[in-house]
């Protein structure tokens, strides 16, 4: 819920937000972020999913932040500010966050593979017809591309 997620930030300087789901780093919000975050700013993100549903964007994004001398900060991970150990605490926040990116891939297949599930069954009632079509096979746009392909137009 996006609300819950914006009183939890609400003692951020800058808020981002997308009505998206997490699942790819292709939205908005997350990108005019990335673009925004600077040297020494904190990202505060309520849970690390919110970042993206799977390891290797996960992975890129947290390096990506890394690399621009920011800090991640996701607020549903336990704090290890007891620990005074800089390399036991690096590690063992490192663990954490593999674990929640494994859980966060682990929830994006689940919700896929059970979506499929709903698809199939819907189709053996007869009941799902799937997605309205982008182009039909008369769409004059459609006849235009293949047209031009034939007479070997390029996209450059």
């Amino acid at each position: 819920n996006l609300d819950r997620q914006l009183e939890l930030l609400s003692n951020c300087d800058k808020i981002f937000s997308d009505k998206a789901s997490g699942k790819d780093t292709n939205r908005e919000g997350f990108q005019e972020m990335m673009k925004f975050i600077r040297e020494g700013d904190i990202v505060v993100v309520t849970e690390l999913k919110r970042l993206g549903r799977n390891n290797k964007e996960l992975t890129e994004t947290m390096n990506l932040i890394q690399l621009k001398k920011a800090t991640l900060e996701v607020l549903n991970l336990p704090a290890l500010t007891g620990i005074t150990d800089d390399n036991l605490r690096r590690l063992l926040n490192n663990l954490i966050i593999e674990l929640y990116k494994y859980q966060a891939e682990e929830e994006r297949r689940y919700i896929r593979e059970t979506q499929q599930q709903g698809i199939k069954l819907a189709k053996q009632k007869g009941r799902y017809t799937g997605g309205k079509r982008k182009y039909s096979e008369n769409d004059p746009r459609l006849q235009l591309g293949f047209k031009l392909l034939l007479e070997g137009a390029t996209d450059k």
